[in-house]
């Protein structure tokens, strides 16, 4: 593979600090090598890379879906099928434009950068859940909903065989009333399934309820008070995504924010648990944040499960916070699929300690106005070439000047995924663009960076500062210290802290371009991004 041109390089009086030019080699890094004008990862090369505008508001109506790519996207699952991938949704979008157009709306890729709007996966909630709901307020002595509202939430999408299985979310927004005539939290929430043997043709066959919530006597059923968030059911049935292990057991995790996340296992022939007559039937809790005897109301959710067999863990992924704005992505780890999971740190997040890697988060490279909302991430593994993928939306900040409500702007991201050396994984700090690998040398390091090292900060962005790697070995710019490459991993050593390197789309530029990225975690578990700007 070719070395990519690197330009002659002056770091001069260009970062805060620097109030003097100088000739020293720990300053000045003179590579005068020409540019390649036949390698098509040269900078200022005519890579195709992606070119659509992250402020997509002039485009966000129905009417022009057709050049939607990766637009209102909103809690995507990701599956392959022949040469594309296929991506389902909550209906979230910018403006309601999916509302009376359908639910669990999809999109296809070839290459995971440009992506065919293919419509709804369904047209209107199945006859089932009114049925299941009035019969359980039957039950409870209180009167049917005629007409229910329903929100479509969180799908998810495994393939068993040579069927497609979408587990999905509908929420009942109907809500219940307290004694001081106020509504705490929705009536009822169920998860269903549909089966597909041919994603192409978009069409789905719906095969009924696979749980609800189950009371478990707590807590009763109404609220004395508006701020009273504490569930009266075990597990909220929201948020499903399902696992088959090595061994083959099927299992479907699911939950949100009340009283922990749990797996239940599932009937392969069916897709369904085994039975549902007791508690126990439901599933176990397999993790938590904080007390998880007492704290009803907890802030996480969207769980997913992969397991990697090349460290043999499974990985619990996670959540965390409200989704407008603090949405950060976690995870722990297990050799077991029910658990224990464990942090970075070592602490058992199965019985509610705070899950640490955190690999996402609010955050700002310089000339954009920065992503938040950053999570509910589907993990997917490209079967073709072994390569790990997350995705998720992101959302722009509150109040960008130009756009109408610029939080409800929801991009779909997809992101490459490494594993270090350790068995952790870490997400790449540029959305994938499909950008070619090359080799990349200590030649290609040495230049000015932007980084970011995260720390955990409920709604606030983190933001970079610029690091210089210069050609001995240290560093310069707002951080001091040394730098090492291992290319045969692609691993860049900084400080002691382990960072993989990626090929990447500058996304932020303009005009946007190629360059290389680096992730990695500090030893407590926080993400390092950074690319090379200069």
């Amino acid at each position: 593979m070719k070395k990519r041109w690197i330009k002659t390089i002056m770091i001069l009086c260009l970062l805060a600090g620097f109030s003097a030019c100088s000739e020293d080699d720990s300053d000045v890094t003179n590579i005068t090598e020409e540019p390649d004008p036949t390698d098509p990862t040269e900078p200022g090369d005519t890579f195709p890379g992606p070119t659509y505008a992250d402020n997509y508001t002039n485009i966000a109506g129905w009417a022009n879906r057709s050049q939607w790519n990766l637009a209102n996207v909103h809690d995507p699952t990701v599956v392959k099928q022949g040469e594309y991938f296929y991506m389902y949704q909550t209906n979230a979008s910018y403006g309601n434009a999916h509302e009376g157009n359908g639910n669990f709306h999809a999109r296809r890729s070839k290459d995971l950068v440009n992506w065919e709007y293919l419509g709804s996966t369904m047209d209107q909630a199945p006859e089932w859940i009114k049925q299941k709901l009035n019969e359980k307020r039957a039950d409870e002595g209180r009167p049917p909903i005629q007409n229910p509202n329903y929100g479509y939430w969180a799908p998810a999408v495994v393939q068993v065989g040579n069927v497609y299985r979408m587990y999905y979310s509908i929420v009942i927004l109907d809500l219940i009333e307290g004694n001081d005539n106020c509504a705490s939290w929705n009536e009822e929430s169920y998860i269903g399934l549909m089966e597909s043997t041919d994603l192409a043709s978009n069409v789905w066959e719906d095969k009924g309820m696979v749980i609800t919530q189950i009371p478990d006597g707590i807590e009763d059923l109404y609220r004395d008070s508006c701020n009273d968030w504490s569930a009266y059911y075990k597990f909220n049935a929201i948020d499903p995504s399902v696992i088959v292990t090595p061994e083959g057991e099927h299992w479907m995790i699911y939950g949100s924010w009340h009283t922990g996340i749990a797996a239940v296992e599932l009937d392969p022939n069916t897709g369904k648990p085994f039975q549902l007559n007791t508690e126990e039937d439901y599933g176990v809790r397999i993790t938590a944040r904080g007390n998880i005897n007492t704290n009803r109301w907890q802030g996480l959710e969207a769980p997913e499960i992969v397991y990697n067999p090349d460290t043999g863990y499974y990985y619990l992924f996670l959540a965390y916070d409200e989704l407008s704005v603090a949405y950060n992505t976690r995870v722990a780890r297990s050799t077991n699929i029910l658990g224990p999971y464990v942090g970075i740190d070592g602490q058992n997040v199965t019985e509610g300690a705070e899950a640490w890697p955190m690999l996402t988060h609010p955050y700002q490279f310089n000339n954009h106005t920065g992503w938040v909302g950053i999570s509910h991430c589907t993990i997917f593994e490209d079967p073709d070439t072994g390569k790990w993928y997350y995705s998720s939306q992101g959302r722009l900040p509150e109040n960008v000047p130009g756009i109408n409500a610029s939080n409800a702007v929801m991009m779909g991201h997809v992101r490459e995924v490494e594993w270090t050396s350790d068995g952790w994984p870490v997400v790449a700090p540029e959305r994938y663009a499909g950008v070619p690998e090359t080799e990349i040398t200590e030649e290609d390091i040495v230049g000015i960076w932007e980084q970011i090292t995260m720390d955990y900060q409920y709604q606030v962005m983190q933001t970079s500062e610029n690091v210089v790697f210069n050609a001995n070995g240290t560093l310069g710019g707002s951080m001091g210290g040394t730098w090492s490459l291992d290319p045969s991993t692609n691993t860049l050593t900084i400080n002691g802290n382990e960072c993989k390197l990626l090929d990447a789309w500058d996304w932020e530029a303009s005009p946007r371009k190629v360059t290389i990225s680096y992730s990695g975690l500090t030893t407590e578990g926080r993400p390092i991004w950074a690319k090379k700007v200069q």
